[in-house]
């Protein structure tokens, strides 16, 4: 199946000669004479790569761009932009904006298509499924950087392991790189002033966490704790921005985290605000389970503190313990030696409020 490529040019001219090079070479080519016309056509269409002029009537290169940035659909489509201009604030405003390449007509069939293929084959790179350990970290690493002729990453990641309740970083603290989990299960949370915890966001082995306050260059607004015997390695600060800034894809990817945590995270509060004690405790194991359930894996079970749950369902940890011997006696879950199992997945998914 030939790849599809959208054109956004408005001169007539020059959209069907570049039109013609790309259908000789094979590609399944979309047209389109003005940004507008673009960006619908990119969210109708899915194509595998965009080619935009930037001087255009209605709506410019750098709108198209951005307006396809927000949409998760289109946001990780490879972009290249084409301008008569060759001033090099230009071409710097374009990358910095997230645009894949740059091409200063008037160019050749080979440089157009020397673009094409190197984009193409980077984006196909970041969509293959890595595994999740250390070997699919450093694979992730270097299919990121790909093309770009980046050195080794950092010659020295070391993994490091974290006890049972031993804290991985604290509120307040200067973030100094990101942290990948080898091996294990990470909790992170936020203190209230009377001591309470609220869990934040749950981790496990081939997750990314505490990379947002890296990225926006503040402190650590919530902790992390190791909820049993766990491996780390921290990419340091210096490594993982250089690979942001210099792969699109890699950024567009840590976008894409960012965008399911901050979904998580609303998804949490609406269930505290207006969910029951039953439900929230129901919702909390359902959570873990789909966290942390091994593929084909029947029966979940895992060895969690009464505190930790009670954080996780946002109520007091005497109302969890209570409702968890109501959740046995229905049948729902089984308890022993302090370890909790989920019996009827199902119905604690489908709890009515």
């Amino acid at each position: 199946m030939s790849r599809k490529i959208l054109l956004i040019e408005d001169n007539k001219d020059m959209r069907e000669n570049t039109a013609e090079i790309l259908a000789l070479s094979g590609y399944n080519t979309l047209t389109a004479k003005d940004g507008k016309e673009g960006v619908e056509m990119a969210r109708k269409e899915n194509p595998d790569l965009i080619i935009c002029d930037i001087m255009m009537p209605v709506l410019d290169g750098y709108g198209v761009l951005h307006v396809l940035s927000k949409n998760p659909s289109t946001a990780g489509i490879p972009f290249i932009f084409l301008t008569a201009k060759a001033e090099r604030s230009d071409m710097r405003k374009g990358m910095e904006m997230g645009a894949d390449d740059y091409l200063t007509k008037p160019f050749d069939d080979v440089e157009l298509m020397n673009a094409i293929e190197s984009r193409l084959k980077k984006a196909e790179a970041m969509k293959k499924e890595f595994s999740k350990n250390m070997d699919g970290l450093n694979d992730f690493i270097a299919s990121a950087k790909g093309i770009d002729d980046l050195k080794k990453l950092s010659s020295e990641r070391d993994t490091k392991t974290f006890r049972k309740k031993e804290n991985i970083y604290t509120e307040g603290s200067h973030p100094k790189g990101v942290f990948f989990v080898v091996k294990g299960k990470v909790k992170t949370y936020k203190t209230h002033e009377q001591g309470k915890e609220l869990i934040t966001g749950l981790y496990k082995e081939g997750d990314f966490f505490g990379y947002l306050p890296l990225l926006e260059g503040k402190e650590y607004r919530d902790s992390s704790k190791a909820l049993e015997d766990t491996e780390i390695c921290m990419i340091p600060k210096e490594d993982f921005f250089s690979l942001i800034y210099q792969n699109s894809e890699v950024s567009r990817k840590f976008i894409q985290l960012l965008s399911d945590n901050l979904q998580e995270m609303e998804d949490q509060l609406i269930k505290l605000a207006y969910s029951s004690v039953r439900k929230r405790v129901a919702e909390a194991l359902v959570t873990l389970a789909d966290r942390y359930r091994k593929e084909n894996e029947q029966t979940f079970s895992m060895n969690i503190s009464r505190e930790d749950l009670a954080s996780l369902a946002g109520t007091a940890t005497e109302t969890t313990i209570r409702t968890l011997s109501d959740f046995k006696d229905e049948g729902l879950i089984d308890v022993k030696n302090g370890c909790i199992s989920v019996v009827n997945y199902n119905k604690l998914a489908g709890m009515r409020n």
